[in-house]
């Protein structure tokens, strides 16, 4: 006869239900007495019909992102008022919504004193400063292998590219030397980084990784000379970085290879000496990314310093900060 198989009960059952806890001893103390993070004198205060923007930015609540704002917008102007650097690391996207007018105005105002981009900003700062226009479909161009292939964005960046190596100059330097030759050819130069960067004398560095831009598949590309400029480039950035002790790093909106070279930018210098122990850094975004975090705001602070995140769409916080920053230095 075959055995049963005995079935389980789980735990015993004592049969009756856990008493509620007696909380009739319960200890407490006076509200008055405890720490509280938001108090009624940080609230935001409603808008005035008529108001200035300087009555706008005290308007806003001092609580959380704002006062991040705040800290930045003060470490920014601390950083100008004693001679140390602002640098602003970009990513393409920040020229494609249309905010090179308030980085150039920066730039000629001596708020930013040096520019890092990606290989595709210089190509969206070519195309505005030749056509006026930039940023073409890729879902209607990819199929037919039509992406990328503007003839004239190719064959002259890459002229560019060339004639820097030739002489010695960095990227960002050649193609803003390139573009200020003839105003006639570029009618719309008064919005390029790269021309304002050539003839305000401030550096405007491009960190290129080969492949990742369409003017490397044109045949007039040339990797020695990519590779060259864009060398020369970082080396430039590293000794603006060395340099920064209570200065600003501020990235916008690149997500891998801006915060990548600035980190070794920062170690480079540490290692040749340079103590970069007070220093303030920016991460902005309209998403919060790995690299960004890590190589921006965390890694290069923890030694000292400070490191922020404001996030939001670029073509509304950067505008804020640069408004908050000159309203605080008290420019025109």
């Amino acid at each position: 006869m075959a055995s049963r198989r005995k079935r389980s009960r789980g735990p015993a059952s004592t049969g009756r239900l856990i008493a509620p806890i007696n909380a009739s001893d319960l200890k407490t103390y006076p509200l008055k007495k405890r720490h509280s993070k938001v108090r009624v004198s940080d609230f935001a205060a409603p808008w005035r019909r008529g108001g200035s923007l300087s009555k706008f930015l005290a308007t806003l609540p001092d609580i959380l992102a704002v006062k991040a704002l705040r800290a930045v917008v003060a470490a920014i102007v601390t950083a100008r008022r004693t001679g140390r650097p602002v640098i602003l690391g970009i990513g393409a996207h920040v020229l494609k919504v249309g905010l090179a007018p308030v980085i150039t105005d920066l730039m000629e105002q001596g708020v930013v004193t040096a520019v890092a981009m990606n290989g595709a900003g210089i190509i969206h700062d070519f195309e505005l400063a030749l056509m006026g226009h930039t940023s073409e479909e890729v879902d209607a161009e990819i199929d037919d292998g039509r992406f990328g292939m503007a003839e004239e964005t190719g064959r002259m960046l890459n002229e560019a590219i060339c004639g820097g190596a030739a002489a010695g100059q960095g990227l960002g330097e050649a193609v803003g030397r390139y573009i200020n030759r003839s105003a006639a050819l570029f009618p719309h130069r008064a919005t390029s980084i790269l021309a304002a960067g050539a003839r305000l004398g401030l550096p405007v560095t491009v960190h290129v990784a080969l492949g990742t831009d369409i003017i490397h598949m044109h045949p007039s590309a040339d990797g020695a000379a990519i590779g060259a400029t864009s060398l020369l480039d970082f080396r430039r950035l590293a000794a603006v970085v060395a340099g920064m002790e209570g200065g600003v790093y501020v990235n916008v909106g690149s997500a891998v290879i801006l915060p990548e070279v600035f980190l070794k930018t920062v170690s480079l210098g540490r290692n040749l000496g340079y103590p970069l122990s007070k220093i303030t850094t920016v991460n902005m975004d309209f998403l919060s990314h790995y690299r960004p975090q890590t190589n921006v705001v965390r890694r290069p602070t923890q030694k000292g310093g400070r490191g922020y995140s404001l996030t939001g769409h670029h073509e509304i916080m950067l505008p804020l900060l640069a408004a908050a920053v000159i309203e605080a230095l008290g420019r025109p």
